[in-house]
């Protein structure tokens, strides 16, 4: 699991999670990696430090979760900034399928090529959202608020 610092060209910083770097890539000119504030496609990786844990041993790395849900996307201060954020949410929730408690049954599904791609939410619970972070599925949780469509 790859975790990286990311930036659009307005300088919003995010964090994406990648099986590899070739899945960053890949996920990248295929135009799936945007910017959760603007939307902007022109994203490009950050010098970030790695995460490494030389001294646990083999039993405690095997209890402990490497990965981590990335946090819910904050919203704007700034009120056009808010205001497009919004409405970029708006489009996302309206142009995604709600699969509801299926989400992770769905999203391995379209992982390993099961079932055709396609934007879906729906609920997944701490364990479940890391179970599928752990797989190299990407998962971008988002706010209370934003679980329901928005009108």
């Amino acid at each position: 699991m790859k975790v990286l610092d990311l930036h659009c060209r307005s300088e919003h910083v995010f964090e994406g999670w990648f099986a590899s770097e070739e899945d960053f890539q890949s996920q990248l000119g295929k135009g799936l990696v945007q910017c959760p504030l603007c939307g902007d496609e022109q994203v490009q990786k950050r010098l970030s430090a790695p995460r490494l844990n030389l001294r646990a041993s083999a039993s405690a790395r095997a209890q402990v979760p490497t990965a981590e849900p990335s946090p819910a996307p904050q919203l704007p201060s700034d009120a056009s900034q808010a205001a497009a954020w919004l409405q970029r949410m708006r489009q996302a929730v309206a142009q995604s399928e709600d699969v509801g408690e299926r989400f992770t049954e769905e999203a391995r599904k379209m992982h390993w090529g099961e079932a055709d791609q396609r934007p879906i939410r729906g609920q997944a619970n701490l364990d479940q959202t890391l179970q599928l972070l752990e797989e190299g599925i990407p998962v971008l949780p988002l706010p209370p608020a934003l679980k329901e469509p928005l009108q």
